[in-house]
């Protein structure tokens, strides 16, 4: 048995070829016979443009369908699937390149440069280089064969140290995932999948369209966020996947309530914590209760509030099926229910390690196989998971991880600084703003000034939304700056204006 993921998919393109498989409001809809044959041509011409089963495919481009079809081209030829953050500056993917090693590096045509490594272009259109390659290849109609265990895509997500990782997700992991939300979600053959997720996180490109391409049913294909818009596709709709950013903007449109989400069945949330003002402010509007899940690049999604029965506001809900969760103190003794600890997690969903990093990989798996999520969070009686915040700094703004590490070394270059720390407080639109407290070497220390310094630097989304100015950082004392402080001292910080 064929073990590469992508012949599911193609069974299911087949057997609904003359349905609608991506909705596009702009363009002629993809039927799931014009996605085949559109993912055909992809792998074709990657086959021509010299990838082979195995090798690394990095994609930095815009969101698109044909982007679509070259992840998907990629899983057909067996090739591993490498996407990135289009907010990421040239700085940043250069260390990408140089530690996947790619056969090929798919781009905008505005970021063509000397990168190193074979270079094809792809733009917002669908136009470019890749695109043109596509019209005239060979198109290749057989999958290649993969064990379940080989590599399927890998997934940069950067640690406390500033250095990124690359998840490694095989086949089996995105599969069996993807199986198991399909049932956990009760997917229908009606549904109609609104997505305005972007396609370079795990979020939008593995748990919402394999929820599709597993079932053969479609989805109306957004570039991107815009909340009217959004609300006005919900009448076509009747499943959607978003951020916490998604509800607050969408509860911010004064029209918006119950007549929009008449024919909607599920809201799902996900990638940062729902607050329960959200929560009840969104049922109290539209009658939804907002499905909260919680997962993370390295293993997918791990736990869900249930699709029949109490969706408990501010809490993750239950380990998936096949999915173990368990609350660990430091030595790795499991704790009483009720108790704060780590959250670890063990399953067919779980990555095998990071690229090239085995000793970093040593250090975040228990000798039982538990993988050490980083999140702290407790666990009812009902083993109800509620996450209560992370044992690392992570910063979750918008959906997308800041690790402040990285963004305090650039801002401690400047002269103008002393020392800094990086923190994230509660926002009402981002979830998490990121702060940036600092020790002024000598005036004040304006936000304008550390914004033209990472300006090129540092994708924005990373990028503070606030400058602190201290004249010392609280510590410990063992010397450790005290971000607890910090964050309790400015959470309040957004609610200023």
């Amino acid at each position: 048995m064929n073990g590469n993921l992508y012949a599911s998919f193609e069974a299911q393109f087949l057997a609904h070829a003359d349905e609608p498989c991506l909705r596009l409001p702009d363009a002629e809809d993809w039927s799931h016979g014009e996605l085949l044959a559109r993912v055909s041509a992809a792998a074709g011409a990657l086959a021509e443009l010299g990838v082979r089963a195995g090798d690394r495919v990095v994609v930095q481009v815009a969101k698109s369908p044909e982007c679509v079809a070259l992840y998907l081209g990629c899983l057909k030829l067996g090739a591993v699937y490498v996407p990135l953050n289009t907010a990421y500056t040239p700085r940043e993917v250069e260390y990408f390149l140089a530690d996947a090693e790619p056969a090929l590096f798919v781009c905008a045509e505005d970021a063509q440069r000397d990168w190193g490594v074979p270079v094809a272009t792809l733009d917002a259109a669908g136009g470019g280089s890749f695109a043109d390659a596509a019209a005239s290849a060979t198109p290749r109609d057989a999958v290649a064969r993969r064990a379940a265990g080989d590599l399927a895509a890998i997934v940069y997500t950067s640690g406390t140290t500033g250095r990124s990782k690359g998840a490694m997700l095989s086949h089996a992991n995105l599969a069996s995932n993807a199986a198991t939300l399909r049932e956990a979600w009760g997917w229908r053959d009606d549904d109609v999948l609104l997505h305005a997720l972007p396609i370079f996180h795990v979020h939008g490109l593995f748990v919402a369209m394999h929820c599709v391409f597993l079932t053969g049913t479609s989805m109306v294909f957004l570039p991107g966020f815009d909340a009217e818009a959004f609300a006005g596709h919900l009448e076509e709709s009747t499943v959607t996947m978003g951020v916490p950013t998604f509800y607050t903007r969408l509860l911010a449109l004064p029209d918006f309530g119950r007549e929009a989400c008449a024919g909607m069945r599920l809201f799902i949330s996900g990638s940062a914590p729902l607050t329960e003002q959200t929560f009840h402010a969104f049922e109290a509007r539209t009658g939804h209760r907002i499905l909260e899940r919680y997962g993370m690049s390295e293993t997918l999604m791990n736990t869900s509030n249930p699709l029949d029965g109490e969706r408990v506001a501010g809490t993750v809900g239950f380990a998936l099926p096949g999915v173990e969760t368990r609350i660990c103190g430091a030595d790795g003794e499991v704790l009483a229910t009720g108790a704060v600890g780590e959250i670890e997690v063990r399953g067919p969903n779980v990555f095998s390690g990071y690229w090239r990093m085995p000793e970093k990989t040593a250090e975040e798996f228990r000798d039982d196989g538990f993988f050490r999520t980083g999140d702290m969070g407790l666990m009812d009686a009902e083993a109800r998971v509620t996450i209560v915040g992370r044992a690392k700094d992570v910063v979750i703004s918008g959906g997308y991880n800041v690790y402040p590490k990285e963004v305090e070394d650039l801002i401690e270059e400047m002269p103008e600084v002393a020392e800094t720390a990086v923190i994230g407080v509660p926002h009402p639109d981002f979830g998490e703003g990121v702060v940036a407290v600092v020790v002024p070497a000598g005036g004040e220390v304006g936000l304008g000034a550390v914004e033209d310094t990472l300006r090129g630097r540092l994708a924005r989304f990373k990028q503070p939304k606030r400058v602190v100015n201290l004249d010392a950082l609280p510590r410990n004392a063992m010397g450790k700056v005290q971000k607890n402080a910090l964050r309790e001292r400015y959470a309040a910080l957004f609610d200023e204006g």
